[in-house]
C-alpha cells in the first residue's frame, strides 16, 4: 500500500472575482522511501498541494474536497487534535524561504526544540540532546543552537529549517523550493545532504520545484502541474527523456544545455486565469498542437506506458 495517496484533490480560494481553482482534481501516490518531484511554472498549484496535505490553510478556502490518505487515514477527515498527532510527527514540511521560517528573536536551538516541547511534552533541557543530534545530522556544529538566525549564512539557515522538520523523525518530508535564493554551490551541498538523509533515515520526499535539473537530482518520479492539474506523471527518466504532454515538452526544452548546441525553447503566452480557466484542455491557448477538440473536451490522465501517465488528446484520451 502506498504511504500517501491523493485522490481528486480540489482546493479553491475565495476571492472577490469568484472561486480561484488553485488545485482542481489532482491525484497521485507516493511509496515509502520514494521521492516525487512536483514541477511547473509559478502559480501552477504546487505549493497549494503541499499546504493541503499539511492542512495549513488560509481563511479564504472556498472548496476543499477529495481524499488525502496517509497510512490509510484520510487527513481531510481528521479533527485538529487527531491531525496534531500526524503533522510534524509523521509528515513535516520545509517551507520556501528559510529566513521567513525562522523567528529572528529566538535562538536556533530553541526553534529546533519547539516541536519536541509542543508535540512530545519534553522539558527544554531534555530536548537539548535531541537538538544537538539533529544539528549534527544536517551538518551544523552544535554551537549553532546558541546562535540567532541573522548570524547564519543562507545555507546554514536552510539546514536549520531542515533540522526543525526532522526533529520528530517523520516518515514524509515535503520540501517546498528548499534551494531558492541559494547560490549554486550551496544548492549542490544541500541536495547532497537531502540525498544522504533520504537513505540514512529512510525518508519519503515530496519535492516542489520549478528547477528541472534539481528535480532530476533527487526525484524517483516527476509530476508536471499546469493550471491546477497534473498533466503528466512518470519516472524521472520517462518525463525528462521522453515527455509526452506538449507543456512538459516545452518546459524541458526551455532548460539550457551545456554539452549540446541547442537554443532554449520558450512557452508562448502566459498561465491562465484560474478564476475563469479555459474550457477543455487548460493548455490549449498556448499549445502548438491544439485542435477544436482540445478547446471543447478536457483530457483525462491515462497511462501511455507502464508507470507513465499523460492528460492529452494527442494520445486519444
Amino acid at each position: 500500500m502506498p504511504l500517501l495517496t491523493v485522490k481528486d484533490l480540489k482546493l479553491y480560494y475565495r476571492i472577490r472575482r469568484g472561486p480561484l481553482k488553485a488545485v482542481d482534481g489532482v491525484s497521485f501516490s507516493l511509496s515509502q522511501g520514494e521521492t516525487l518531484a512536483i514541477v511547473g511554472e509559478s502559480g501552477a498549484g504546487k505549493s497549494t498541494v503541499a499546504l493541503a496535505i499539511m492542512r495549513i490553510l488560509p481563511k479564504n478556502v472556498h472548496t476543499l474536497s477529495g481524499a488525502i490518505l496517509f497510512d490509510g487515514r484520510d487527513l481531510l477527515k481528521l479533527s485538529e487534535r487527531e491531525l496534531r498527532e500526524v503533522r510534524w510527527s509523521q509528515i513535516s514540511m520545509v517551507f520556501q524561504g528559510a529566513m521567513e521560517a525562522l523567528n529572528p528573536v529566538m535562538k536556533v536551538g530553541d526553534q529546533v526544540a519547539e516541536p519536541l516541547i509542543v508535540h512530545k511534552g519534553y522539558a527544554r533541557d531534555e530536548a537539548e540532546e535531541e537538538v544537538r543530534e539533529v544539528l549534527r545530522l544536517v551538518g551544523l556544529p552544535e554551537q549553532t543552537a546558541e546562535r540567532y538566525p541573522h548570524e547564519l549564512s543562507g545555507g546554514m539557515k536552510q539546514r536549520a529549517v531542515i533540522a526543525m522538520a526532522l526533529i520528530l523523525r517523520p516518515r514524509l518530508v515535503i520540501l517546498d523550493e528548499p534551494t531558492s535564493a541559494l547560490d549554486v554551490i550551496t544548492q549542490a551541498n544541500l541536495m547532497n545532504l537531502l540525498k544522504k538523509l533520504k537513505w540514512s533515515l529512510k525518508l519519503s520526499y515530496i519535492f516542489i520545484t520549478h528547477d528541472l535539473p534539481l528535480a532530476s537530482e533527487l526525484a524517483d518520479r516527476i509530476a508536471v502541474m499546469y493550471a491546477g492539474k497534473i498533466v503528466e506523471v512518470g519516472t524521472a527518466e520517462q518525463v525528462l527523456l521522453s515527455p509526452k504532454h506538449p507543456y512538459a515538452e516545452k518546459l524541458i526544452s526551455s532548460v539550457p544545455l551545456l554539452r549540446r548546441e541547442r537554443l532554449p525553447d520558450y512557452i508562448p503566452g502566459e498561465p491562465p486565469d484560474l478564476v475563469a480557466p479555459p474550457s477543455g484542455c487548460r493548455f490549449h491557448p498556448r499549445c502548438p498542437h491544439a485542435t477544436e477538440e482540445c478547446r471543447a473536451r478536457e483530457p483525462r490522465l491515462v497511462e501511455v506506458e507502464e508507470g507513465h501517465k499523460v492528460a492529452c488528446l494527442l494520445y486519444g484520451v
